[in-house]
């Protein structure tokens, strides 16, 4: 009897996981068809747009001191401080644009950020809805983690989340 009751303990969990219901979902599928998307890209291209436009006028700005150095270089009657100086203001130069394409990284990459935040929420939020809708125990994203093998008893709610979101 104990053996029974040792054995049907054990198995428990195994029929637990039998009928628990696993749902599967693309949610890069689902924001690449996103209304919202387009205005964020469009966005984010104009701040790119700008930032690199800045930036041609400080590589502009470094040519010129560059060219300028090359000819006070050339010049053998220069005295050293001078080519000293002009090398400093090249280092310079040089020191402000990698610093401004630093940031610019940086801030283009946390306007993203926030522009896809709201996207990705409202999409987060659909899978949840589904979710409940359709008494799913486990949703996996497959954007997110790659899923090796589905077997029959998964269901794909890409299409009930299209249909929550409106797409």
């Amino acid at each position: 009897m104990k053996r029974i009751l040792m054995i049907a303990v054990a198995l428990l969990p195994l029929m637990l996981m039998a009928q628990a219901r696993i749902g599967v979902v693309n949610s890069q599928q689902l924001f690449d068809l996103m209304p919202e998307k387009a205005a964020a890209e469009a966005q984010l291209k104009s701040l790119s747009d700008q930032y690199h436009a800045e930036y041609e006028l400080l590589k502009s700005e470094f040519d010129k001191k560059y060219a300028d150095y090359q000819t006070v270089a050339a010049d053998a009657s220069m005295p050293e401080t001078i080519k000293e100086r002009r090398v400093q203001e090249l280092q310079e130069s040089d020191r402000k644009m990698r610093e401004f394409e630093h940031r610019a990284a940086d801030d283009i990459a946390a306007r993203r950020a926030a522009l896809t935040r709201p996207i990705t929420d409202k999409i987060q939020s659909a899978i949840r809805a589904a979710g409940e809708q359709g008494n799913f125990d486990l949703v996996l994203d497959t954007a997110v983690t790659p899923v090796a093998y589905t077997g029959p008893a998964t269901v794909d709610i890409t299409p009930l989340v299209k249909a929550i979101l409106g797409l």
